[in-house]
């Protein structure tokens, strides 16, 4: 599965930030107006996704184990250590990821006050005064002076 469509425990926050569905931030995260925070924010949330991914197939693994109808003499004491760091390790890297990314939305100005990029229709170049502010030109101003013999 596609780590755009795996849901995280943030996204209402991102969404919120953002002002759009995580779905379309990841699009609008490969164009050239991306901002440097949106395309951060949206790696810690794959990251996290994952990690929480991680965090449920443990946990499941576990329950299944541990199922009252599962046979008592299938239980491994090392599968139960191993799975037992696997889910620490796993709850440490969410955690972390999750305090990164919401120090990142938490610094980020609301929605209604971050900066719009806005491209211009056509190239800017230097622009005259407007003529109503031109001083008037002098009557020969430009000519070449002629030459007299």
């Amino acid at each position: 599965m596609n780590v755009r469509l795996k849901p995280s425990t943030v996204d209402g926050q991102i969404e919120e930030v953002f002002g759009a569905p995580v779905t379309a931030l990841y699009a609008s995260a490969t164009g050239p107006d991306a901002s440097p925070a949106l395309a951060r924010a949206l790696e810690l949330r794959s990251f996290l996704a994952l990690a929480e991914e991680q965090v449920a197939r443990v946990r499941d693994r576990v329950h299944e184990a541990m199922a009252p109808d599962r046979d008592i003499g299938e239980l491994s004491a090392g599968d139960l250590r191993f799975d037992a760091q696997w889910l620490e390790a796993a709850l440490d890297a969410r955690d972390g990821y999750r305090a990164a990314l919401g120090e990142l939305l938490r610094s980020m100005p609301p929605p209604d006050q971050q900066p719009r990029h806005v491209r211009p229709a056509q190239p800017v170049g230097a622009a005259a005064p407007p003529p109503a502010v031109a001083a008037p030109a002098p009557q020969r101003a430009g000519a070449a002076t002629a030459r007299r013999p």
